[in-house]
C-alpha cells in the first residue's frame, strides 16, 4: 500500500533532531542527486506528443468553451505555459529528484502570484493558486518557476543572458531565504508573512513602485463585495441578478439553467458545512440569490467555474467564486497517495498548508453529479502582475519576490533545514537551474509551435473570443 504524505516524510520532520544534524542530512543527498544534475533537460525519444496531453486534460471540461481555451494558449508561449501543467508535470517525472516529497503548488508560475487581503485585511505577497497542489518533489515547483521566467522574458524580448538572469534569480532567493527560514523555530515559520507595502518598497525602480503604490491604495480601500454588485449586477423585478457577458459570464439556458438551480442550492449548504462554525453562522444570514458560469484563467478553461451571488435579509451582498476541483496534474507522475478523496478538499487543505493567510470563506463541495468544487470570496484586494509595463531590473525583482514566496511555502510544508542543507549556500544549484530553465524555455517553445500545427490541421478547435 502506498504510504500517505505524513506517513512517508515523518521521519523529515523529526523534532529530536537538531537543525544542524538535519541540514548534515540534506547534504549528504547531494551524493546521490548532485546540484549540478538539475541543469539538465533532454526529452526522451518516446516522450508524449504535447498534443495528446492537451487533449486528454480537455476530457471532462465543457465542449463548448475548449476553443476558448486553446485560443488563450494560442497568444503566446508564455500564454501556453501557463495552460500545459500537465505536459510539464510529465516532463518533470524525468528529471532529477532529492526523493524528498513536501506538499507543493504543482502549477508554480509567475502568474500564480500575487498581493492578496489576509482575513486580518493585512495586504501580503503569496502563491495565490492551488488547483495541482499535491505531495511531490520540491524541485519540481521551483523548476517550473524559474522555467517561467526565462519564458516570459523570451516573450519580452529579451536577451538569453537576461532570461537567465531571471531565473537565477528565481532560484538564488529561494535558497537564501529557505536558509533564513532554517534558523526559525517551526512556530517562527508558521506566523512568517510577506508584507506586500514592504515588498514594493524594495523595488529599485520608482516609477514603477509609485504605480505599485497607487494600486496597493486602491486595493486596501476596495470594499469587494459591495463594488462588484454595482458592476455586475441588475435589477429585476425585486431580485438581484448577475449580468450576462457571453460567452466569458452566462446564465446556462433551458433544461440546463433549471436543473443548474436546482443543483446550486444543494451544492452551496453541502459548501457551508466544510466552513469553521464561526463561519456558518456569518453565512446563515445569506441566502443564494444567482449564479452564472465564467470562463476563468487559462488553465482552468472548459471547467465548470463560476459565481454566485448572495444576500442577506437587509441587501448586504457576497459574491464567492467556485471552481471546478478536478484530481492535481502531478499525481500520476508522484508515489506518495493523496489522503483526499475529495478533490476541493484537497485544494482546500494544500491551500492552507502552503499559503501564509487564506481566505476566510475558503470551503468545497459537491453535488449530486461525481464533480468537486472549491469556493472562495471573489476578487478579495488581488493585486496581480503587469508583466507587460515590466523592465529587466523589475522582472529581477519580481522574480526575487516569487522565489521568496516559495521558499516560505515550502519551509512550512517540509523541513527547511534538509533541504537548506542540500541546496548550500553558494551558487551551483541556481546556475543548475537556471540552466535547466532555458533548456525548458526551449523546450516550450518547441510544443507550441506544434499547438499551432495542430490548430491549422484542425486537430483542436479555436474560437475568435474578443
Amino acid at each position: 500500500m502506498a504510504e500517505s504524505f505524513t506517513e512517508k516524510n515523518e521521519n523529515i520532520f523529526d523534532s529530536h533532531t537538531s537543525k544542524e544534524e538535519r541540514y548534515a542530512k540534506g547534504k549528504a543527498l547531494r551524493k546521490t542527486t548532485s546540484r549540478f544534475s538539475h541543469c539538465e533537460w533532454k526529452p526522451k525519444e518516446d516522450r508524449q506528443d504535447p498534443i495528446e496531453i492537451l487533449i486528454e486534460t480537455s476530457v471532462g471540461r465543457v465542449e463548448s468553451l475548449l476553443p476558448i481555451r486553446y485560443s488563450r494558449m494560442m497568444e503566446s508561449p508564455f500564454a501556453f505555459f501557463r495552460g500545459a501543467a500537465s505536459i510539464m508535470a510529465s516532463d518533470l517525472a524525468e528529471t532529477p529528484s532529492t526523493g524528498l516529497e513536501i506538499q507543493i503548488c504543482g502549477d508554480c508560475h509567475l502568474m500564480n502570484f500575487g498581493g492578496f487581503a489576509t482575513p486580518e485585511r493585512k495586504l501580503v505577497f503569496d502563491i495565490n493558486d492551488f488547483d495541482e497542489t499535491f505531495p511531490g518533489p520540491w524541485e519540481w515547483d521551483l523548476k517550473r518557476l524559474a522555467a517561467s521566467f526565462a519564458i516570459a522574458g523570451k516573450w519580452r524580448n529579451f536577451s538569453e543572458k537576461i532570461c537567465k538572469e531571471l531565473a537565477w534569480h528565481a532560484a538564488d532567493s529561494y535558497k537564501r531565504h529557505l536558509y533564513e527560514y532554517s534558523k526559525l523555530s517551526a512556530l517562527q515559520i508558521w506566523y512568517a508573512h510577506i508584507d506586500l507595502a514592504q515588498l514594493i518598497e524594495l523595488g529599485s525602480d520608482e516609477e514603477l513602485k509609485e504605480f505599485q503604490q497607487k494600486r496597493l491604495k486602491k486595493a486596501a480601500e476596495y470594499t469587494a463585495h459591495e463594488k462588484e454588485f454595482a458592476k455586475l449586477t441588475y435589477q429585476e423585478g425585486k431580485r438581484a441578478r448577475i449580468k450576462d457577458e457571453p460567452p466569458l459570464i452566462y446564465h446556462p439556458l433551458g433544461t440546463e439553467g433549471e436543473e443548474l438551480m436546482k443543483e446550486a442550492e444543494i451544492v452551496h449548504q453541502r459548501y457551508i458545512k466544510s466552513l469553521s462554525e464561526d463561519k456558518q453562522i456569518l453565512l446563515q444570514r445569506y441566502s443564494l440569490h444567482d449564479l452564472v458560469m465564467k470562463v476563468v484563467g487559462v488553465g482552468s478553461v472548459g471547467t465548470l467555474c463560476g459565481i454566485s451571488l448572495l444576500m442577506s435579509a437587509t441587501g448586504e451582498p457576497i459574491f464567492l467564486q467556485f471552481k471546478e476541483a478536478r484530481h492535481s496534474v502531478l499525481e500520476p507522475f508522484v508515489k506518495t497517495k493523496s489522503k483526499y478523496k475529495h478533490q476541493g478538499e484537497r485544494i482546500v487543505m494544500g491551500q492552507k498548508l502552503m499559503q501564509s493567510a487564506s481566505d476566510m470563506l475558503l470551503g468545497w463541495t459537491d453535488g449530486r453529479t461525481d464533480k468537486f468544487f472549491y469556493m472562495r470570496q471573489l476578487r478579495d484586494a488581488k493585486v496581480k502582475p503587469v508583466l507587460e509595463i515590466m523592465k529587466e531590473e523589475n522582472l529581477k525583482d519580481y522574480a526575487k519576490a516569487c522565489g521568496w514566496a516559495l521558499a516560505r511555502a515550502h519551509a512550512r510544508t517540509g523541513d527547511a533545514s534538509v533541504l537548506s542543507g542540500y541546496i548550500g549556500k553558494g551558487d551551483e544549484f541556481a546556475d543548475a537551474i537556471a540552466k535547466f530553465s532555458l533548456l525548458y524555455a526551449d523546450q516550450n517553445e518547441e510544443d507550441y509551435n506544434k499547438m499551432l500545427k495542430a490548430v491549422k490541421e484542425q486537430r483542436i478547435p479555436v474560437s475568435n473570443e474578443i
